[in-house]
């Protein structure tokens, strides 16, 4: 009996410890001539764990994910799999599935035989084959499809494709390099889900490599951010975007109001705005420089400060732009920096922590629902009361 008959359930084997990580990347790092691609890099997925890594293009993802493959190898760390050390082992013996975004299927193949392709390689028994590309065709809802070829397939089918052919070989685990960016969005979300509930029934640990911040949000288990070569953060997507502990994570994963103050008094002190600190405050001292920073759901309006139901009064505003998505409607409010405004010299005074540059207000993004916006209609002129729900604090390093 060879390997692929003797496997008979997907994902790691009964024999493997829950305590030992399905994949195990331990300090790798990566240099392409001079340029340093990966610094460092640590990361830990668990049996029937969907890890998302999000990065923008350039960030280290994809070398990541070949290294882990066994498509390149690491200058410095090591990679282990189910607690053994696979640095040496070749792409075949990882028994990883992989899915690209190219999916590299065969055109003179039916779906069918794109699927047996693996098995036949491993030679596998011929009705180990017939059983398994049934099972693999009916998971991926592509019995009726099984004698079409790729070229008769759409861009999601061609994918389910892809997907059980990686599958169809009982692999330890599956890696997924950008799988669904050349779909049209309405497919790319119907076949993420499919994806996500298929793997997750099979109890199936997966890497998945992405730079779509929503896609990483409704994917994930868990969610590296990686920036630079390096991980910015790591966490559940709740953490991610409700706890950033960078501008970077908190602008890349969804939209944020980045504000430049100082610590006072325990309050945030922005030109001539005082507001009252958030529930959890970092280590600060007297007249540091700080970032406020808050998601454009954080922000209340209202007519009167007195009719805001926040804990925290930023001030009042101008509505400078208002657009409209159906679920949401954005606006743009500007706030005065300075309680009297009409004051020149006082608007005109130097900001230390905007690179001294001489600013009488500044703008922020809100959000709010369909049913807040036909509650509270707004133009373009209508002065307003804001308030915040809550915001993050982050310490600021000025340059220089």
């Amino acid at each position: 009996m060879n390997d692929t008959d003797s496997q008979i359930a997907i994902g790691s084997p009964a024999s493997t410890s829950l305590a030992v990580p399905v994949i195990s990347v331990r300090n790798i790092s990566k240099q392409f001539g001079k340029q340093s691609i990966l610094n460092g890099i640590s990361l830990e997925i668990s049996e029937g764990e969907f890890l998302v890594v999000l990065g923008p293009s350039g960030s280290g993802k994809t070398t990541l994910l070949r290294i882990i493959a066994g498509l390149e190898q690491p200058d410095n760390g090591d990679i282990f799999l189910n607690g053994r050390r696979a640095n040496d082992y070749t792409p075949q013996q990882r028994e990883l599935g992989v899915v690209f975004q190219e999916q590299a299927l065969f055109q003179k193949m039916t779906a069918e035989q794109n699927i047996a392709f693996g098995l036949r390689v491993r030679n596998a028994r011929r009705e180990v084959i017939k059983q398994t590309v049934d099972e693999m065709l009916e998971l991926t809802r592509l019995t009726e499809h099984q004698h079409k070829y790729p070229a008769q397939l759409s861009g999601g089918q061609r994918q389910r494709v892809a997907l059980a052919r990686a599958l169809a070989h009982r692999p330890r685990a599956m890696l997924f390099d950008e799988p669904f960016s050349a779909l049209d969005p309405v497919t790319r979300t119907e076949i993420r889900r499919e994806v996500r509930s298929l793997l997750r029934r099979l109890n199936v640990s997966a890497l998945f490599i992405t730079h779509d911040q929503e896609e990483a949000l409704e994917m994930a288990d868990n969610v590296t951010v990686l920036h630079n070569g390096t991980i910015e953060q790591s966490g559940t997507p709740f953490e991610i975007y409700n706890r950033p502990v960078t501008e970077f994570v908190a602008t890349f994963l969804g939209a944020a109001n980045v504000l430049l103050g100082s610590w006072r008094s325990n309050e945030v002190v922005i030109g001539g705005l005082r507001i009252s600190a958030p529930e959890s405050v970092p280590v600060l001292v007297e007249n540091q420089a700080v970032k406020l920073v808050f998601r454009p759901e954080d922000a209340v309006l209202n007519f009167q400060p007195q009719l805001l139901d926040t804990p925290h009064y930023l001030g009042r505003g101008i509505v400078e732009a208002v657009s409209y998505s159906g679920p949401s409607e954005r606006l743009v409010v500007r706030i005065p920096l300075w309680r009297n405004p009409e004051n020149t010299a006082i608007r005109n005074r130097n900001l230390s922590l905007v690179e001294s540059v001489r600013a009488g207000d500044f703008p922020i993004t809100v959000s709010r629902t369909k049913w807040e916006a036909s509650e509270m209609e707004l133009s373009v002129g209508d002065p307003v009361a804001v308030g915040l729900k809550g915001y993050r604090l982050l310490p600021h390093y000025p340059i220089g």
